[in-house]
């Protein structure tokens, strides 16, 4: 226990800052969304032509291509795949039919998570879109039930720890580089699981700081802007004051002495401590916490089956 919260403490020679935080969730242009369902889809980014791109995705999910303008059709089918307003997304019921079977949700592109989903229910692939195959497959994880989803309000400033994709060096990081974290632990809100270990999170350098001499520390101010929730969409964060208390906290627990150390702001969740003259070192699987920026109402897995 001793170990883990040193690890902690460690990564409070990272300086996040908590400000400045802006709309993240869901991407705004044709482009991006479209980028996002390949990525999400087939696991990259497709080439050739944004027509191509388009039909190839809409004929793999539907069987058809949607009537109406490009943005149109591209709204059309990031709602279906991610939108949780009347009932849960594609992206929803897909987390939630391998968390029933495996207590799990895979990383893997939609493609090969229905494949392989196929395999371990039936034994064998099935023909027809990506839609029709995730519902079939619903069907027989689910049987006449509801997906077991529930509607849930997960109010602003819910804490959820992160832990670093990739290591962090202010030795060759700079403004505007990504920072990638994953969900470090599940996270449940009155009773459903909103938040799932492994998830996927991501935020921006947004000042650089090297070390120099005469005792000049190193920083680096990250924005952490948005997480995934197990709907599939992701939700607005920021480093603030509950995420900061909570670090604040846990340090305390641990018996760590913060004499001589430096407090500067904004700070976040690490407390912005530092070690004087030296870079800022954090190695993958560093643990910090962040929260919600926002109240949010998303569809969460039931407290039943997330205890399975």
């Amino acid at each position: 226990m001793m170990q883990k919260w040193m690890r902690l403490l460690v990564c409070a020679m990272f300086l996040v800052s908590g400000m400045g935080m802006v709309s993240a969730g869901t991407p705004d242009s044709l482009p991006e969304k479209l980028a996002m369902l390949e990525q999400d889809t087939y696991g990259a980014e497709q080439p050739g032509a944004i027509m191509d791109r388009l039909n190839r995705l809409e004929k793999d999910y539907n069987g058809r291509h949607n009537a109406g303008s490009m943005m149109v059709r591209v709204d059309a089918l990031y709602d279906e795949v991610y939108v949780n307003e009347k009932s849960p997304s594609k992206q929803a019921m897909l987390n939630a039919i391998e968390w029933s079977l495996r207590n799990v949700v895979s990383r893997k592109p939609v493609q090969q998570r229905i494949d392989d989903l196929e395999m371990e229910i039936s034994g064998k692939n099935s023909e027809g879109s990506f839609s029709a195959r995730i519902d079939e497959l619903a069907g027989l994880s689910f049987g006449a039930d509801v997906p077991p989803m529930v509607q849930v309000h997960v109010p602003a400033d819910t804490l959820v720890k992160v832990a670093l994709s990739e290591a962090v060096s202010s030795r060759n990081i700079k403004v505007g580089d990504t920072v990638r974290c994953r969900v470090a632990e599940d996270v449940m809100v009155d009773g459903a699981l909103v938040f799932l270990k492994g998830a996927e999170g991501e935020g921006v350098v947004t000042k650089v700081k090297q070390a120099k001499s005469f005792g000049r520390s190193a920083e680096i101010h990250v924005d952490f802007k948005k997480a995934r929730t197990v709907d599939g969409s992701y939700v607005d964060t920021l480093v603030g004051e509950a995420a900061k208390s909570e670090m604040k906290r846990l340090s305390m627990a641990a018996g760590a002495s913060l004499a001589g150390m430096a407090l500067v702001g904004p700070i976040g969740i690490v407390t912005g401590i530092f070690v004087k003259g030296k870079d800022v070192e954090l190695p993958e699987g560093t643990e910090v916490f962040i929260q919600t920026g926002r109240d949010e109402t998303l569809y969460g897995i039931r407290a039943e089956m997330a205890a399975q």
